[in-house]
Parts: C-alpha cells; structure tokens; sequence
C-alpha cells in the first residue's frame, strides 16, 4: 500500500495507491476492505519562497520561475496519464511476447477505466480548480481532500459533484484576512452549495478527534445529521464503499460503536467497539495509566 493521508510523498506527485482498513486484525489480509481504495496525488503548489540551510534564510523566487516550475508538474502529470492510457489500450491489444510490463502505468490501470477514484491533495483556491479542471479534461474521477480554500471553488466543486475530505476545522485559516473561524464556517458553506463532504484526521495522532471536527461544524451551523453522516456514510459513499459500510443495515459489515453519550461529543466515551462482527478490546497504554493515577492511594495528613 503507498500513500495514504500520512505517508504522502512529497517529492512525487503520485504517491501511490490507498487501502481502505479495518482497524483490527491480526494480519494486512484480515484487516483489508479494500486494497485498491483510491490513488493518492498531491497537488503541485506555486512555491515562491524556500528556506536555504546554508544561510538559514529565506529565500524569494520570481513568480516566472515557479509558474514555469509548476507548470512542468502539471505537464508530467498528464504525460503519466496519457501513457497510462496507452498501456492500458496495449494490454488489451493482445500484447507480442515482446511486450514489457510496467507496474507503474498498470496500476493507473483503473484510474483511467473509472473504477477508482483520485485522491487530490490541494489546498489552495488555484490548485482545487486545477487539480478539478485536470481531471475533467482527462474524464478522471477525483475526491478532493484538504481543501482549506474550497469554499472559494465550491461553485466548480458543486458543478462537477467534486466531493470533498476536509481538513481538521481547528485550524488557523489560510490567510490573514480571512475570518478567525473560516475552517469551522466552511462545512456548511459547502453543504449548503450542495458539495458532499466528510471530515479527515490527516494523521494517526489526532484520529481520536474525528468526531470532534463535525462537532465544531455542527456547532457553526452544519445541520446534525449531516456531521454525522460525514464520519460514516459519505466517505463510504465517497470510495465505492457505501454498500459495506456507512449505515447499520442488514448484510452490511458490522462496524460500529456503543457509547454513553452523543458520539460527536468529545466528553463522550466508547464502551463497546464491534469491527467486522467482532467485540474488539479498546486498551491502551493510556488508558491503563489513567485507570493506575485514578485509583492510586491517597497521601496520609
């Protein structure tokens, strides 16, 4: 498996193939749901300014240059692409004995059929609206995530049913003139254009906080079926996944949780965990050493 929200690779743009999980098992087979879940690309940036280690400073780059700089990713891009495509016709064209196999170009294989979606990483207004006009002209289909500036594109985004995997709404916003609670505003800007969106964690440490992120949106105006739907049925429907998982319904898998409260609040505790049909154990060293302080004895006065 390559890519994926934490092993991004920042020198590629395509960062590989993603796999949908369960967060149980005892081997990658058992916890797979699906292997083939999405290509991860991350979205080339116009990068004006980089730090020099020589002089720890910051260094300034014409406009020009990182213009023609991001335009030659872009262009790479759609190379890849195109000879993707081309493979892809000569595997079906009863290849000769000469025929040399690439590993890389298959696995684009389907990405160019349809069958499995882009994961674009892009967070600015300019890169969304590339990144989305890219894979309209190429008939690709693509997942935004990140989009910290989608709410500027969300009439494209709306346009071609572009769906979109937030970024935590804690968060500063991207520029300094944009409201102090522009991330926590966002969901509902996007949900009232009529853009399907979930919520990310982006990383392992702060998976705990999914449920936190629609909170926050919730709390800035996002109706509350809608948050929850964003950690549960949307991104299955995002990733094909949808008739598996999502919703508790009969002949789906039997993933889901018991709490003690609501599950969007954060104060809110799991008391039971069930993955694929099984009572799954939610130790940990945390938690072990929270029960160890909570009981310890008190110092005698």
């Amino acid at each position: 498996m390559g890519g994926g929200f934490d092993s991004r690779n920042a020198t590629n743009l395509v960062g590989g193939q993603a796999s949908a999980i369960h967060l149980a098992g005892w081997t990658a087979e058992e916890m797979l749901i699906n292997k083939h879940a999405a290509m991860v690309v991350d979205w080339p940036g116009f990068e004006t300014r980089s730090f020099d280690f020589s002089t720890f400073s910051i260094k300034e780059k014409p406009f020009a240059d990182a213009k023609k700089e991001y335009d030659k990713l872009v262009n790479e891009l759609a190379d890849y692409v195109e000879q993707a495509r081309h493979y892809e016709q000569a595997l079906k064209s009863s290849p000769s004995v000469g025929f040399q196999r690439d590993v890389k170009l298959e696995a684009m294989a389907p990405v160019i059929r349809g069958e499995m979606p882009l994961l674009v990483f892009a967070d600015k207004a300019r890169q969304i609206r590339d990144a989305v006009e890219f894979c309209d002209k190429q008939k690709l289909k693509i997942i935004l995530a990140g989009g910290r500036e989608a709410w500027k594109e969300k009439d494209l985004l709306r346009s071609k049913s572009v769906p979109v995997i937030l970024r935590p709404t804690l968060g500063e916003p991207s520029e300094e003139d944009d409201a102090y609670d522009r991330l926590l505003t966002q969901p509902e800007e996007l949900h009232s254009a009529g853009i399907k969106i979930a919520f990310g964690s982006f990383d392992n440490s702060f998976a705990r906080r999914l449920g936190q992120n629609a909170a926050n949106a919730v709390a800035h105006g996002l109706p509350y079926d809608e948050g929850l739907k964003a950690v549960t049925l949307y991104p299955a429907q995002m990733f094909g996944l949808d008739s598996q998982l999502g919703t508790l319904e009969k002949g789906k898998l039997a993933n889901l949780i018991v709490t003690n409260g609501d599950p969007l609040d954060v104060t809110t505790d799991v008391r039971y965990l069930v993955i694929n049909g099984q009572l799954t154990s939610t130790d940990n060293k945390q938690k072990a050493l929270y029960e160890k302080y909570l009981n310890r004895p008190k110092a005698a006065h």
